[in-house]
C-alpha cells in the first residue's frame, strides 16, 4: 500500500496517556490509516527524528464568533497548534440575530470580550439571521483549523425577548419555551453546546449585563431541557459563584435530569464570593450523586497585559491621560517622553468611575507588588522579587515610575504582566493536584478575545513549556499534557474522532521540537479589520502542523491551506 503521508521517525505521544514510543504515522486523505514501523511507501515523506508526534490541540475556549466569519487563518491559536476550536463561550456571540439587533451584539460582545466594535461592523457580513443560517455563513468561508460553535444565551434571550431579554427581566414560561426551541433547533443544526455569563465583570460597553446573568433555575433548566430534545450538548457557564444563587444545586440537577455534562470556569478570582477549593468540593459532591459536572482551568494566571498601547494601563483614570489617549501613535509617545506631562501624569490621583468593579481599577493603578515586567523570557511563573515594586525599590524610584518608564521603553512598546486572576498565591502551586485531575479540564485560553488585555491564546505552547519542560518541581509528563489538550478536551464536547493518534483518527497532527518550544513575547498590532488592535503571541518549537492530513503550518509559518471545516454536531470515534 502507498499511503498519502507518512512522518517518520518520531516519538509519537498518542494524545490518551500511553508511554511515547519511536514510530511513524501514515495517512491517507484526512485520517491516520496506520501507527508503527516500516509501514511502507508513501506520495510524501517527512522525517520527524528528534521531534515529538502529537495529535493536533483542541481549544474548547475561545471567541472566535466574529473572526470566524473573515479570518481563514484563525490566528493566533493556529500559531500554537491548535487544530480545533470551540466558540461562542460565555453567553455572547452573533445568532441569532434579528436585523436590529446587530449593533447592539457588537457592543455585547466587545464590552464582554474587548474585540474593537469597528472591527467587528467591518468584518462580519450578516447574511444570517438564524442560528442555522449563521452556521451555513460559517460553513462557506475556507479555513486553516477546525471550528465549532454553541448557542449564546445573550443573543438568545435577546432575539426573543426583544429589550425586556437584554435587561436581564425575568421571562414568562413562554419565553423559556421559545428560548428553549432556538437552542434546540441550533444543536439540531450542528451547535455543540450552549453557553451563558452569570459573572459582573462581563458587560456591553454600555455597561449592561450580559443577558442573562441573573437567570433563575426555571430559565436555565428549560432551557437545558430543549438541548436534551435534540440529544446532546455542552451547558457551558462563566459565574461569580455567588453562594446564596446556590448554582452547584441547580447544575447537578441539570445534570441528572438531562444527562448532559455541564461544565463551568473555576478560577481564584476576587469576584467569586466561593473560593477555588470550595468550588471543586462542591462541583465533586455533585459528581458523586450522579451529575457530570467539569471544571474549566486554566493554566496560567489570567493576566492583564498593561501598556500604552493596550486597552489598560496603571494611569487610565489619571485625568491627563484623557490628553493622550486620543493622540496617534506617534504624537502620543511624543507626549508621554515629555519630562513635565510625565511629572504631571505621576502627580495626579486617579479619579475612578462609580461601579461595582471600582477595587480592579485600584489594583491595576496602585497594585505594583502584583504586576511584573514582561520581558523577552518572561517566566509566567513569577516572583514577588521579581514584581515592579521590588524592582522599583531596589531602584531607589516610584512603582509609578518605574512602571511609567518601563512602558515608555523600546520606544513605547514595553509591557506589564498583571495576573489579576488564577495568582492569589504569587505562584502556580495550587493546580499541581488540579492538573491531574480528570474534572478539570485544559480551558480559557480566550482566543480571539480580550484583543487589549489578555494575550492567553498560546495557553498549549505554555503547557509544553513550563508545565512539561522548564517549570521547577512538579512538572507534567508530556504524555499526561497531550491527552490533556487533545483526547481530553475533544470528549468534553464529543468530538470523538479527534485528539488521538490511531488509526481511523482525523490526521490532525503536531511535529514539535520540545527543546525549541516557546513563546515571544506578546506585542499589539492592527491587523483587524478597520485596523483594529489587538494582543498577539506567536510561538516556536512547531516543526509542522497538520490538518486532516493537509501540512497548514511549516516552522510556525503559515502555508494558506484550509483543510478545516465546520463542525456540525458531536463526531463518532472510528
Amino acid at each position: 500500500m502507498t499511503y498519502d503521508l507518512i512522518i517518520k521517525g518520531g516519538t509519537v505521544v498518542d494524545g490518551l496517556g500511553a508511554e511515547p514510543f519511536i514510530g511513524d504515522v501514515a495517512v491517507i486523505g484526512h485520517h491516520i490509516a496506520a501507527v508503527g514501523h516500516d509501514l511502507g511507501d508513501a506520495t510524501s515523506v517527512v522525517d520527524a527524528t528528534g521531534c515529538y508526534v502529537a495529535p493536533g490541540f483542541v481549544d474548547i475556549h475561545t471567541h472566535y464568533d466574529g473572526q470566524a466569519t473573515w479570518d481563514p487563518e484563525m490566528a493566533p491559536s493556529s500559531w500554537h497548534g491548535v487544530t480545533t476550536v470551540v466558540m461562542g463561550n460565555c453567553g455572547v456571540g452573533f445568532a441569532p440575530a434579528a436585523p436590529d439587533r446587530h449593533d447592539w451584539l457588537i457592543g455585547l460582545m466587545e464590552g464582554v470580550e474587548d474585540i474593537p466594535g469597528s472591527a467587528l461592523s467591518e468584518g462580519m457580513s450578516w447574511n444570517w439571521e438564524s442560528f442555522p443560517e449563521y452556521l451555513d455563513a460559517l460553513e462557506e468561508l475556507p479555513r486553516a483549523i477546525d471550528v465549532a460553535t454553541q448557542v449564546p444565551h445573550g443573543a438568545v434571550r435577546a432575539y426573543v425577548m426583544g429589550d425586556r431579554g437584554a435587561a436581564n427581566e425575568a421571562p414568562t414560561g413562554s419565553d423559556i419555551d421559545a428560548m428553549a426551541c432556538i437552542v434546540e433547533e441550533g444543536l439540531r443544526a450542528g451547535a455543540l453546546g450552549f453557553s451563558t455569563s452569570r459573572t459582573v465583570l462581563h458587560k456591553s460597553i454600555e455597561g449592561e449585563l450580559v443577558p442573562g446573568t441573573t437567570a433563575d433555575p426555571e430559565e436555565l433548566i428549560g432551557i437545558a431541557r430543549g438541548m436534551a430534545k435534540a440529544g446532546h450538548g455542552v451547558f457551558e457557564m462563566s459565574s461569580d459563584l455567588v453562594p446564596e444563587w446556590n448554582e452547584f444545586d441547580w447544575m447537578g440537577d441539570m445534570s441528572r435530569e438531562t444527562g448532559l455534562p455541564v461544565t463551568f470556569t473555576a478560577l481564584q478570582s476576587p469576584v467569586k464570593a466561593m473560593n477555588l477549593d470550595d468550588q471543586l468540593a462542591k462541583m465533586r459532591s455533585q459528581n458523586a450523586r450522579g451529575a457530570n459536572i467539569l471544571a474549566q482551568i486554566a493554566m496560567r494566571g489570567t493576566g492583564l497585559i498593561l501598556g500604552w498601547r493596550t486597552t489598560f494601563n496603571p494611569f487610565s483614570f489619571k485625568p491627563s491621560w484623557a490628553e493622550v489617549v486620543a493622540l496617534n501613535e506617534a504624537d502620543r509617545l511624543a507626549k508621554l517622553a515629555d519630562p513635565a506631562f510625565k511629572k504631571k501624569l505621576l502627580s495626579e490621583t486617579s479619579v475612578y468611575p462609580e461601579s461595582d468593579l471600582q477595587f480592579l481599577g485600584q489594583l491595576m493603578a496602585e497594585g505594583f507588588e502584583m504586576q511584573y515586567a514582561l520581558t523577552d523570557d518572561f517566566n509566567y511563573e513569577p516572583t514577588k522579587e521579581q514584581s515592579i515594586a521590588h524592582l522599583a525599590s531596589a531602584d531607589g524610584a516610584s512603582s509609578a515610575e518605574y512602571a511609567y518608564d518601563l512602558m515608555t521603553s523600546n520606544n513605547g512598546t514595553g509591557l506589564i504582566y498583571f495576573p489579576l486572576l488564577h495568582y492569589a498565591d504569587g505562584d502556580l502551586k495550587f493546580l499541581e493536584p488540579i492538573l491531574q485531575s480528570e474534572d478539570c479540564i485544559n480551558s480559557l485560553s480566550d482566543g480571539g478575545a480580550h484583543c487589549g488585555t489578555i494575550c492567553d491564546a498560546a495557553s498549549p505552547t505554555f503547557m509544553l513549556q513550563h508545565w512539561v519542560r522548564d517549570r521547577e518541581g512538579f512538572r507534567l509528563s508530556l504524555s499526561d499534557a497531550i491527552k490533556r489538550q487533545c483526547a481530553d478536551t475533544a470528549n468534553v464536547y464529543g468530538l470523538h474522532d479527534r485528539g488521538v493518534l490511531a488509526r481511523g483518527y482525523l490526521a490532525d497532527i503536531n511535529i514539535i521540537e520540545l527543546e525549541n518550544i516557546a513563546m515571544s513575547k506578546p506585542w499589539v498590532d492592527n491587523d483587524l479589520p478597520a485596523g483594529g488592535k489587538r494582543l498577539l503571541q506567536s510561538s516556536s518549537g512547531y516543526r509542522a502542523t497538520f490538518k486532516s492530513g493537509v501540512q497548514t503550518f511549516d516552522n510556525g509559518q503559515y502555508l494558506g491551506a484550509t483543510p478545516g471545516v465546520l463542525i456540525r454536531g458531536p463526531q463518532s470515534a472510528p
